[in-house]
């Protein structure tokens, strides 16, 4: 044997580096060379270290549907898999609001008007966004806080999951009655003032307490609105309560973003 394949190389060979054509020589010579065979042994990766590897690979969870969409769309390992882990964007929570609005729009039929719709649609949104942040509702939470994502980011990732898919239901269950036209969207701004208004006051009263509140105030504005009004849309579905609801969301936007950083805060704290 007058040569031997070069240690660099078979250290490369090793670790599934080397090229053609330096590969298929090396595959060819160490057939027959007992001394390039020892070499490669002493320098390839250990068998422990390749079953730690292995251990490691097959205790990392498998992927589901949706996380592994997100993944192929761009987004972060991690951001992926607190979005898919999100309470509200599973089945049973997702089943269950398809119910109450298919069940909703059935009474909107049979009581020949849109309010109980109207009323409730805004409240769903709400009660979502409540579910996917803070440590009494969600059980990933422990797990968002060792991310390396701030506090007011993943309450902003979750948010925008969240609104994205219980209003597209809302929008869906709208279409279910096309004889209102227009009057049947009477709910979208109520959701969006509601719902920042709601996050706007988390830092302060916490992520149960908050959201509670403001969905009581709207059940209550409900309320009071019915005891004034005759046969007539409810005050918050008119032109100046749908105006009102616009300047409330935009305000609660403009807070939320003033107190952004307290979510970082509590992220903190809560670890």
């Amino acid at each position: 044997m007058t040569w031997h394949v070069d240690e660099q190389d078979l250290r490369a060979y090793a670790q599934g580096e080397l090229t053609p054509p330096l590969l298929w020589s090396a595959d060819t010579h160490l057939v027959s060379c007992g001394h390039c065979r020892e070499v490669l042994a002493s320098v390839s990766p250990s068998v422990d270290a390749g079953w730690e590897r292995l251990d490691a690979e097959l205790d990392v969870p498998a992927r589901g549907l949706f996380e592994g969409l997100l993944v192929r769309l761009g987004v972060a390992d991690h951001t992926a898999r607190l979005l898919a882990a999100t309470p509200v964007l599973r089945r049973s929570w997702l089943a269950a609001v398809v119910f109450v609005l298919m069940a909703t729009v059935g009474a909107v039929y049979s009581a020949n008007s849109p309010t109980m719709f109207l009323a409730l649609a805004p409240l769903l949104p709400l009660a979502g966004v409540a579910l996917a942040y803070g440590p009494a509702l969600d059980p990933t939470y422990e797990m968002a806080v060792v991310s390396p994502v701030h506090g007011f980011r993943l309450l902003m990732i979750r948010t925008v999951a969240v609104l994205t898919t219980v209003l597209g239901l809302n929008g869906l269950a709208t279409l279910a009655l096309p004889a209102y036209g227009l009057r049947a969207l009477a709910w979208l701004l109520p959701a969006l003032a509601l719902t920042a208004t709601g996050l706007a006051l988390t830092p302060r009263l916490g992520p149960v307490l908050a959201p509670s509140l403001v969905g009581g105030a709207w059940v209550a504005l409900l309320a009071v609105a019915d005891l004034n009004t005759h046969g007539e849309p409810l005050a918050p579905f008119t032109a100046a309560g749908q105006g009102a609801a616009a300047a409330v969301a935009a305000l609660a936007v403009g807070l939320l973003y003033l107190v952004r950083d307290r979510f970082d805060v509590s992220h903190r704290s809560a670890a």
